[in-house]
């Protein structure tokens, strides 16, 4: 079967970039993060990884284009089978390219349809949006619970030496 899918530029301006591509649901990870590259105009020579998401795109698990462990335990792109990640129930994935630069993709399988005789795969089937010269810059928010906290506000009186006990509380 041939996986359709759509992989998106995580970016916060109004032009939306992507690419739509199909690939063999038997090809590897690093197969699909050849087109993935290719197809933005990359030169494919930086690091990337791919993460395993839910529907609410949280990164999981990931599978890396290099092992850089210590113990040799992670889970490599050219060893793993897009179908195995990639199904009907898990259909999302984000990609990562270049962590200095952190290009940051959301990938999703739009569709599973039969092989088409005379296409090559990997394809890519359609084009939108030209690539920034320069990644995105990633804002990272936090909890609001964090928004209110003072680290100064815990009424003491800094002027008050003695009120701090120096003796009892000398380690």
């Amino acid at each position: 079967m041939i996986y359709r899918f759509r992989v998106i530029l995580d970016n916060d301006v109004d032009d939306d970039v992507f690419r739509d591509l199909e690939i063999r649901e038997t090809d590897t990870l690093e197969d699909l993060h050849n087109i993935i590259t290719q197809s933005f105009g990359f030169d494919g020579t930086e690091m990337a990884s791919f993460y395993v998401s839910n529907n609410q795109w949280d990164q999981g698990e990931e599978i890396s284009l290099f092992d850089l462990s210590e113990d040799a335990s992670a889970r490599l792109m050219n060893e793993t089978i897009i179908n195995d990640v990639v199904h009907e129930m898990q259909t999302r994935l984000i990609y990562v390219y270049d962590f200095l630069s952190m290009w940051t993709f959301f990938v999703e399988l739009a569709e599973i349809v039969e092989e088409a005789k005379g296409v090559d795969y990997p394809n890519l089937m359609f084009v939108h949006g030209q690539i920034p010269d320069e990644a995105p810059e990633k804002l990272f928010d936090t909890d609001d619970d964090f928004d209110d906290f003072d680290e100064f506000e815990d009424d003491l009186d800094i002027e008050d030496y003695e009120g701090l006990d120096f003796d009892e509380n000398w380690n």
